[in-house]
């Protein structure tokens, strides 16, 4: 679930999008003369890029003057051709799911998504660019300078131990994911009979041990294994809903795949190694989101000092 935990840090929210279902027709601007404003390694950077990502920080309700939009794209160019040379750029599949789960979580489907980006002189394609780089390039952080982070060793594990007196104690669940499948092409007509769908059927559900049957008796119905998760690698969609369960299953959610809702089959309290290294790696990585990423700076720093960068 790590693409997902990635996509969340991409995804800056945009308030706006939800509401603004006709925006400004003045966000558009004129595409008749494109000109060049820089260059980055031979990866030219036009007018009309700076005017979308213009937009994109109006509807961001940041600063969005033409140097700011500029040095954004300048910035990315250095961030892609990095990712791009190790190899390490996520899937197209990645970034339209990404892409989905935005437009869900404002309300919206993907098509209405990119009528509004559309509307608002940004468009769909622009915004994918810019959720590809902000999900891989941490990625690439993380792979150069915390390679070693997502493992501790036994003496930094009995280290933390001692600091904390005790080994922490979380829950551990066993889960499955209900998916009441809805097509792109259908969304529209039949997401709101799949949700009610999905809700009735929560109040019938048999548990995991008969949950494949159950849903064999329904139409367009899946079950995933999730197996194991511990409380701390819970995705921050689901963590709510889980902590709020009753009954054996979590509240619904649409997400990119149709409507969906967690069975859990089994929770108890652990206080293993195991599950000691999770809260630890848990309470690491809250302390890094609380602050920018040194690391992040000092890697683009080096791109820039060895990159041909020719404003025009």
């Amino acid at each position: 679930m790590s693409a997902l935990k990635a996509t969340r840090l991409a995804l800056v929210a945009v308030a706006a999008l939800a509401a603004s279902v006709a925006i400004e027709p003045a966000h558009h601007q004129a595409q008749a003369a494109s000109e060049i404003v820089a260059v980055v390694n031979k990866v030219p950077i036009t007018s009309n890029d700076v005017a979308r990502r213009a937009a994109f920080l109006r509807l961001q309700r940041q600063k969005s003057d033409t140097k700011t939009a500029r040095d954004q794209l300048v910035e990315e160019a250095l961030k892609r051709e990095e990712i791009a040379r190790v190899k390490m750029s996520v899937s197209t599949s990645d970034v339209d799911g990404a892409f989905a789960r935005f437009a869900a979580s404002n309300k919206l489907t993907p098509d209405q998504l990119t009528k509004i980006l559309g509307q608002a002189g940004v468009g769909a394609d622009h915004f994918k660019e810019y959720i590809a780089v902000q999900m891989s390039w941490p990625r690439l952080v993380n792979a150069r300078y915390g390679g070693n982070r997502g493992r501790m060793s036994s003496q930094e594990l009995v280290t933390r131990m001692m600091e904390n007196k005790q080994k922490p104690v979380t829950t551990e669940y066993f889960l499955q994911q209900i998916i009441f499948v809805v097509p792109e092409s259908k969304r529209n007509a039949i997401l709101g009979k799949r949700k009610s769908e999905a809700e009735a059927s929560r109040s019938k559900f048999p548990g995991c041990e008969q949950s494949k049957q159950f849903a064999a008796t329904m139409l367009d119905v899946s079950v995933r294994n999730l197996g194991r998760i511990l409380a701390p690698e819970l995705p921050e969609e689901w963590k709510p809903l889980v902590e709020k369960a009753s009954g054996g299953t979590t509240g619904t959610r649409v997400t990119e795949r149709g409507v969906e809702f967690l069975a859990i089959c089994n929770q108890r309290q652990v206080s293993d190694d195991f599950a000691a290294e999770v809260v630890f790696r848990a309470e690491d990585l809250g302390k890094q989101k609380a602050g920018p990423n040194p690391n992040e700076e000092k890697y683009l720093e080096e791109l820039r000092s060895k990159a041909q960068i020719d404003y025009r």
